[in-house]
């Protein structure tokens, strides 16, 4: 998780950049054109404001404010990507209940050796060698010691997975919350330019502006839906194996059970 976090900042700090020098090009690009000569006033303004735009010139067409809501959009939308794709590398069966694992201390567990069922935890960390060494660990204290420590165990283990699931439903909820931001936003300028145009161009102008205020909401949508389809999967997902890993896990300590009862028949016989 670490390593996917230092990869999000980078990506992060790479799109700043970017972002920042295009937008440094953009803003020159506008100077020059400002300090060219209009001809024909009105008349030059129509075919402009009549033209089409393309999504850049949407994403840098208003003020800084909008431009910031953009690059967090943007921003949003790497990370849900970034953690969408680490979810499928990540959160996988085999990860999570290495067969290795299981097959090295269900061996050691059914041959009477706890040194060596913890040597093969130790040997595959991961959530469930935590979970299996919690229990080993306190062998001495009785099964339903070993059995409260597990529990304890797995729900810790849960809450790490389900941290990592929840930041894909920050990210889907996020998203349409800064595209109605700047949809807002847009708005507000839109109303404000009416007060310098006049006549048709004015109607014109105030299609264009909220036109052009409504497409970060759409852009919000187009992150937020993928992320929620891809929040619950990947939970669906995680709840299954964590489900699995407490099967498994009390399906494997369930021979301590039977050595602490042939320990206390023993105990009993030496009496």
């Amino acid at each position: 998780m670490k390593s996917f976090l230092k990869g999000i900042s980078t990506l992060t700090g790479t799109a700043t950049v970017m972002f920042g020098l295009f937008l440094s090009q953009t803003v020159l690009a506008q100077d020059a054109a400002a300090t060219a000569p209009a001809a024909g006033g009105e008349a030059a303004a129509a075919p402009a404001a009549g033209g089409s735009q393309t999504f850049m010139d949407i994403v840098l067409g208003g003020g800084m404010l909008d431009k910031f809501i953009w690059l967090l959009i943007f921003l949003t939308s790497a990370a849900t990507l970034g953690l969408i794709i680490d979810a499928a590398i990540s959160i996988r069966m085999k990860k999570f209940i290495p067969p290795e694992l299981v097959d090295s201390v269900r061996g050691a567990l059914n041959e009477g050796d706890l040194g060596a069922a913890l040597a093969a935890c130790e040997a595959s960390p991961g959530p469930l060698a935590n979970i299996l060494t919690a229990g080993f660990n306190n062998v001495s204290e009785g099964f339903d010691v070993i059995i409260d420590s597990v529990s304890s165990a797995a729900d810790m283990e849960s809450e790490k997975l389900m941290q990592r699931v929840n930041y894909l439903n920050l990210c889907g909820a996020i998203a349409p919350m800064l595209g109605l931001m700047g949809t807002v936003t847009g708005m507000v300028s839109a109303f404000a330019s009416l007060a310098t145009a006049s006549g048709a161009a004015k109607a014109q102008m105030l299609a264009m502006s909220i036109s052009t205020a409504l497409y970060t909401t759409a852009v919000g949508l187009l992150i937020s839906v993928p992320a929620i389809l891809a929040y619950t999967f990947v939970k669906n997902n995680a709840t299954k194996i964590i489900l699995a890993m407490e099967t498994l896990t009390f399906d494997l300590i369930k021979v301590l059970k039977n050595a602490e009862v042939v320990g206390e028949q023993a105990a009993e016989e030496y009496e």
